[in-house]
């Protein structure tokens, strides 16, 4: 039996002894966010018996850094069902390039990742950005942090502008429920389940997942999804819980790079052209995973988590898209004949995660130690195989099947290449291999000032086979994350804060040498404020910050075709984030950023092999981007509740294709949603998407890979609790 069989095996041989363990109850208590009015969607409470990784007992207002939660009841609210709509209302969190609509991507601060795999992100404190997962749901989701700035001395290995941890929906100990269905525009529909209960007095269980079916505004595509996430928690002693969660995702995507843009003109289509082969037909996602965590209280200060994950990715298919090297396009030619590349993908990701983390607090003399042990050990295989059928040289005057072309004006499918021509031009494994140990120290120098010291040491190992040459290549690295805060709380309502903070996160691949690229490195430097009412309805931050980022992947200037790490960028900016009650029980989230992000050395474009110069903007990052959302509770008698709001998103010009002076134009969209309880444990709720009805563009990669926003769209629906 594999390694990865053998440890899914033990996976569930574990949930298997929790379900029939002596458990006593686990507590349950009303949802912390308040101010929010958030809270789970089934009953209204959350589980407390097990802490989470990385956090220890340090409330968010003493954090040095700043930190945004956006609510379960937000998210229902608004009608989110997939992250990458969650994340627009964080500031300073920017759509990127996602691949055709195959996964998530974003920025954090204006600097993403690796722009040729997904984002990564956490789901209660395990890394499931790894692999390729597909776009991610929303329907387990209890709430999402944003833990933004220098945060690696914990993490490490991170997204470098920031963390997004997912919390999932915990078991709970009384019997609660839910049933939603909803239809939307675009023959969109929908329905979620959601029931949690106690198996014994002892041990509690939950299972929530959807069903999604959808056409889009997009001509040709259609989607489906179907996710289900069971879970169970238990209590093996006193002192003892464990709590295990599987997750089953089937997805079935189109791949679509939208739009182009001739001659920069971001109008020159309308939103519904489909420039891809709709015989294509959709890119498969398989997700399993499972997720293991035990805690041991040992008194009411220190505690032992332990834990352990596995995720098995699959992402398979087929796709046509324009082709972007100049001297290949007839579009640059005739103005109206798109070339294209034919494509087949094949990738399988296997990621193993095991941790361990002790936290507690002791004085010594005056002060008082907030402190965190652990350390984490990961193990990531990633199969990719890639096949591809480029077009000719325009200047040979090709047929429109030779190109693989359709007129972008009045486009005829089919001319599409004999995939038996196809090559495969990446065909590699790559195994990776690191462990890590962190230590963190939050002192109480007085009641009023905190410091927090911390240090994380990584080894990482890599080793990349490509399969096309034979060549076997990797590294070995090892690098120290140092961080040092300090919080001044001069009255309860106001605490200041300043942070510094080291990180780094491996790159995939080797250049021409086949030599693994260097990590890419960052330092971060913050400062901000937090306010907090004293009756907890309303918080607020503003934080200041400044990063640098070196060893991007850029063009080799000698051998053409082939890339090196030695890019470095810039940013720094403004975040303004108000969340709470305000008078008139109106509940308001607003989040502003200003994002400086640019280069700061001349480099070369790796993909388009373009000079870049000190000073050019990043990808798909706005100077300026704001989100507001207001909305209200009407209360009647008893449980008649009628819920109103809106939600106004601007987003500023910025960048759309590198090293170019092509900018996407700014938009603001308007949302307005709404929900009434006209019996008891019945409810109706209905949104209206971009209520007037703009055109947008959410992120491009180039003039020619657009990814065209929706237009208005309204979705309606009907939700039982018990």
């Amino acid at each position: 039996m594999s390694a990865p069989s053998q440890f899914r095996l033990a996976l569930l041989t574990s949930a298997a002894v929790l379900i029939g363990a002596p458990v006593a109850h686990a507590a349950d208590a009303a949802a912390a966010d308040a101010a929010a009015g958030g809270g789970a969607a089934v009953g209204e409470v959350v589980v407390t018996g097990q802490k989470q990784q990385y956090r220890g007992d340090v409330p968010i207002k003493e954090l040095p850094q700043n930190v945004q939660v956006v609510s379960a009841k937000v998210l229902d609210a608004v009608g989110v069902t997939r992250l990458d709509a969650a994340l627009d209302l964080v500031s300073g969190v920017e759509h990127q390039n996602n691949f055709g609509g195959l996964w998530d991507a974003f920025s954090v601060r204006g600097f993403s990742g690796d722009p040729n795999v997904p984002s990564g992100y956490l789901v209660n404190g395990f890394n499931s950005g790894r692999g390729f997962g597909g776009p991610r749901d929303a329907s387990n989701v209890e709430s999402i942090e944003v833990l933004k700035g220098p945060g690696s001395a914990l993490f490490g290995r991170g997204e470098p502008g920031g963390t997004v941890n997912i919390i999932t929906k915990k078991p709970q100990f009384s019997q609660a429920g839910s049933v939603r269905v909803s239809a939307g525009s675009y023959s969109t529909y929908r329905a979620e389940g959601d029931y949690t209960n106690a198996i014994t007095e002892n041990v509690a269980a939950r299972i929530n997942g959807a069903y999604e079916d959808a056409d889009s505004f997009r001509d040709y595509l259609h989607s489906k999804k179907f996710v289900v996430t069971p879970s169970v928690l238990a209590k093996l002693g006193d002192k003892d819980t464990a709590s295990y969660e599987f997750e089953f995702v089937r997805q079935e995507v189109p791949f679509d790079r939208g739009l182009v843009a001739l001659n920069g003109n971001v109008h020159t289509l309308p939103a519904s052209r489909f420039l891809g082969e709709p015989g294509d037909g959709p890119n498969k996602d398989h997700v399993e995973g499972h997720q293991l965590q035990l805690q041991h209280d040992f008194n009411s200060v220190w505690t032992l988590l332990l834990g352990a994950g596995y995720r098995h990715t699959e992402l398979k298919g087929y796709s046509t898209q324009a082709e972007l090297a100049t001297a290949r396009q007839l579009l640059y030619v005739d103005g109206h004949t798109l070339s294209r590349q034919r494509r087949y993908i094949d990738y399988d990701a296997d990621h193993t995660v095991l941790r361990g983390e002790l936290d507690g607090r002791f004085d010594t003399g005056p002060f008082t130690h907030h402190v965190l042990f652990g350390a984490d050990g990961e193990h990531f295989n990633l199969d990719s195989l890639q096949e591809r059928v480029r077009p000719p040289a325009a200047s040979t005057h090709p047929t429109l099947t030779a190109a693989n072309a359709v007129d972008i004006f009045n486009p005829v499918y089919g001319n599409t290449p004999p995939l038996t021509i196809a090559q495969a031009f990446t065909n590699t494994l790559e195994k990776q291999k690191a462990w890590g140990a962190y230590g963190q120290d939050q002192i109480d120098i007085t009641s009023t000032v905190k410091l927090r010291l911390g240090v994380r040491y990584d080894e990482f190992k890599q080793n990349i086979t490509n399969r096309l040459n034979g060549v076997v290549s990797g590294q070995d690295i090892h690098h120290v994350s140092p961080q040092v805060g300090v919080v001044w709380e001069p009255t309860p309502i106001v605490s200041l804060y300043a942070a510094y903070a080291k990180g780094f996160r491996p790159n995939s691949g080797t250049d021409v040498r086949n030599t693994a690229f260097a990590p890419e490195k960052t330092k971060s430097r913050e400062i901000g404020v937090k306010l907090q009412t004293p009756d907890h309805r309303i918080t607020a931050t503003i934080a200041l910050y400044k990063m640098d980022k070196d060893n991007i992947i850029t063009a080799d200037p000698v051998n053409t075709g082939f890339s090196i790490a030695i890019g470095k960028a810039q940013s720094k900016g403004v975040e303004v984030d108000v969340d709470g009650k305000l008078p008139g029980d109106v509940y308001g989230k607003l989040s502003y950023a200003y994002t400086d992000a640019k280069t700061t050395t001349p480099i070369l474009d790796a993909d388009f092999g373009r000079p870049i110069p000190a000073g050019a903007k990043l990808l798909d990052v706005p100077k300026n981007s704001f989100n507001l959302l207001l909305s209200k509770d009407f209360e009647f008698n008893q449980d008649r509740v009628l819920t109103v709001g809106g939600d106004v998103h601007y987003v500023g010009k910025r960048l759309g294709e590198t090293a170019t002076t092509f900018m996407l134009p700014s938009y603001t969209l308007v949302e307005l949603f709404a929900s009434y309880t006209p019996v008891e444990h019945v409810k109706v709720s209905a949104e209206v998407h971009n209520l007037f009805d703009k055109f947008y563009i959410p992120a491009s990669y180039s003039q020619l890979w657009m990814t065209p926003g929706s237009p208005r769209t309204f979705t309606v629906r009907v939700a039982y609790t018990f």
